[in-house]
């Protein structure tokens, strides 16, 4: 399994304030996959939270792993990160985001710039099961056409960001189920 917690967060580019201080240029986090990885699910990029913590959803209010752990009937909430990877992979579910780098202040995906692409094509050779990759969100799938290059199913799934308000949790848990049902990996 490949779950190391991830890149470090790449130095700040800061000019004194007052002088048009750019955004800073941030790295991405290394992909949770494995050789029986089934389903990709690909998010933007991490917010703060997550990239302080070193570890994909790091936010307490976002919604993916309370909704994985709703599917699963795990309480992934309370387990430890390194707990919640390997459950992660015991049900063929990989995580990585659109993009390995970019510049971006707070941890909106309307405040990303100059976004570096992951690399699709060498991930998927780590990952010779995989049936079919699902967005997280609407930034995620803007880059669809890169994705659906490899002839899978891609999906576009709900933010699982506390951003996405207008999306109810009861919502979202049914988009993702049925997604996750479709590729066995739901329970």
């Amino acid at each position: 399994m490949s779950a190391a917690p991830g890149r470090s967060q790449a130095s700040s580019h800061r000019s004194p304030p007052g002088e048009g201080a750019p955004a800073c240029r941030l790295q991405g986090l290394a992909p949770v996959v494995g050789p029986h990885t089934r389903l990709l699910v690909l998010g933007s990029f991490p917010g703060v939270a997550s990239l302080r913590a070193q570890q994909y959803y790091g936010h307490p209010q976002n919604h993916f792993w309370k909704i994985l752990g709703a599917l699963w009937a795990l309480p992934l909430m309370q387990m430890p990160y390194a707990e919640r990877l390997v459950a992660l992979q015991a049900h063929g579910v990989g995580l990585w985001d659109v993009y390995g780098a970019c510049e971006r202040e707070g941890s909106l995906d309307a405040d990303i710039r100059a976004a570096e692409l992951n690399d699709f094509a060498a991930l998927l050779r780590q990952c010779p099961l995989l049936e079919a990759i699902a967005h997280n969100g609407g930034e995620s799938y803007r880059h669809a056409r890169h994705t659906s290059a490899f002839g899978l199913p891609v999906y576009k799934l709900p933010s699982t960001s506390p951003a996405n308000a207008s999306w109810s949790f009861d919502r979202k848990l049914a988009a993702w189920a049925e997604v996750l049902r479709r590729h066995g990996v739901a329970s």
